[in-house]
C-alpha cells in the first residue's frame, strides 16, 4: 500500500511541475453552456458597443450570430448580401473563410480569407462597418495575397496593434504562421512589407494554422490551431500557445522551444464529446479574456459548434482555459 501511495505522490508532483498549459485530458473544462444557434466554424466574437454580442464565422457569406447575453445565440444571416465580385478570382463559390473582427479608428473592421482547398492561390480581404452588425459592411478589397510561387498562404487573418503599428498574423500549412505590417489608414499591407515567420512544424505538411495574437503583461501570446480540422469526429485540431516580448517573435513555449522549431504549449484539445477544438480567437468581455473556438460534437454526428471558455492568466504568465 505504501508503494502505491508513494507512486501516487510522485505522479502528483510530476504533474505539478508540468508547464501551466499542459493538462491531463480529465482536466480540460467543457465549454460554457449556450443555447440557440450553436452551429459555427472558425468563430470571431465581439461585444459590440451597442451592447449585443456578435459572432462571425466560416459558412455562407460570412455567417453571423447575435446574442443579447452571450448565452442565447440567434442566426442573423450573413455579413454580406452578395459576395464581392473579386472573390471569384480565388474560388468558384465566392465563400470566404475564417473572419477576424476588430474595432479601430471609430469603426469595425472585418478581415477574411478567400481561397480553395489545397492551394495557396489565396487572398485576405477587409470590410468596414459603423456598427459591426450583419448587413452593414462595405467591402474594401484585397489586403494581402499569395500565389503558388510563395512559401506561405494568405488565409486565416488576425489583427493586433503593437508598438504604434498595426500587424496581421496569418497562415496555414504552407510553412505555417506569418505576419505582415498593415497601413492603419487603409487596413491593407504596407508596400514592400517584410513577411515575418512566427511558427511552423518540422515536417510536411507543417500542420499549424489559424493564428491569433494577444498582448498580456510584457508578452505577446500566439495562439494557433495544430493538426487537422474539418473532418467531423475524425478531426484532430488542438490549440497551442507560445509567447514573445516582440510581436514579430521569436515565439517560444514554456520549455523555451521555439515555435519555429515545432514548439508550443498545449492549451486545449478534444475531450469527451468536444472533438477537434480549434479555429480560435480571443475577445474581451467585462474586463476578462475569453477563448472562442469551434469543436465537433461527437454526440451530434460531428456537427461544428461554438465553444466559449474563460481565459485566465497564471502567475507565471501563461494562459489556461476555465
Amino acid at each position: 500500500m505504501k508503494r502505491f501511495r508513494l507512486a501516487a505522490l510522485l505522479a502528483a508532483a510530476a504533474v505539478a511541475l508540468l508547464p501551466g498549459t499542459a493538462r491531463a485530458d480529465a482536466g480540460y473544462p467543457d465549454p460554457r453552456p449556450i443555447t440557440g444557434q450553436e452551429i459555427i466554424h472558425d468563430p470571431t466574437v465581439s461585444h459590440l458597443k451597442s451592447g449585443q454580442y456578435v459572432a462571425y464565422s466560416t459558412g455562407g457569406i460570412i455567417g453571423a450570430r447575435l446574442s443579447d447575453d452571450g448565452t442565447q445565440w440567434d442566426d442573423a444571416g450573413n455579413a454580406f448580401a452578395e459576395p464581392p465580385s473579386w472573390w471569384y478570382e480565388y474560388n468558384d463559390t465566392g465563400d470566404p473563410w475564417a473572419p477576424d473582427l476588430s474595432y479601430r479608428a471609430g469603426r469595425y473592421w472585418l478581415y477574411y480569407a478567400v481561397s480553395s482547398w489545397g492551394t495557396n492561390h489565396s487572398a485576405i480581404g477587409v470590410a468596414t462597418s459603423p456598427s459591426g452588425l450583419p448587413g452593414t459592411w462595405t467591402d474594401q478589397g484585397k489586403v494581402f495575397t499569395s500565389e503558388t510561387s510563395d512559401t506561405w498562404n494568405a488565409i486565416d487573418p488576425a489583427l493586433i496593434q503593437a508598438d504604434g503599428k498595426l500587424w496581421m498574423a496569418f497562415g496555414s500549412y504552407w510553412t505555417g504562421i506569418r505576419m505582415v505590417e498593415l497601413d492603419p489608414k487603409t487596413g491593407k499591407a504596407v508596400t514592400g512589407t517584410t513577411v515575418h515567420h512566427l511558427a511552423t512544424r518540422p515536417d510536411a505538411p507543417y500542420a499549424v494554422e489559424g493564428p491569433y495574437v494577444v498582448k498580456h503583461g510584457r508578452y505577446y501570446y500566439l495562439f494557433a490551431s495544430y493538426d487537422a480540422c474539418c473532418s467531423g469526429v475524425n478531426s484532430t485540431y488542438k490549440i497551442k500557445v507560445g509567447r514573445s516580448t516582440s510581436v514579430t517573435g521569436p515565439y517560444v513555449d514554456s520549455t523555451g522551444t521555439a515555435l519555429l522549431e515545432g514548439g508550443g504549449d498545449l492549451l486545449l484539445e478534444g475531450h469527451g464529446r468536444y472533438v477537434g477544438t480549434g479555429g480560435q480567437s480571443v475577445f474581451q468581455d467585462k474586463g476578462g479574456d475569453w477563448l472562442a473556438y469551434h469543436y465537433y460534437d461527437a454526440e451530434d454526428d460531428g456537427t461544428p459548434k461554438l465553444g466559449l471558455n474563460k481565459l485566465s492568466w497564471q502567475k507565471n504568465g501563461w494562459p489556461v482555459v476555465r
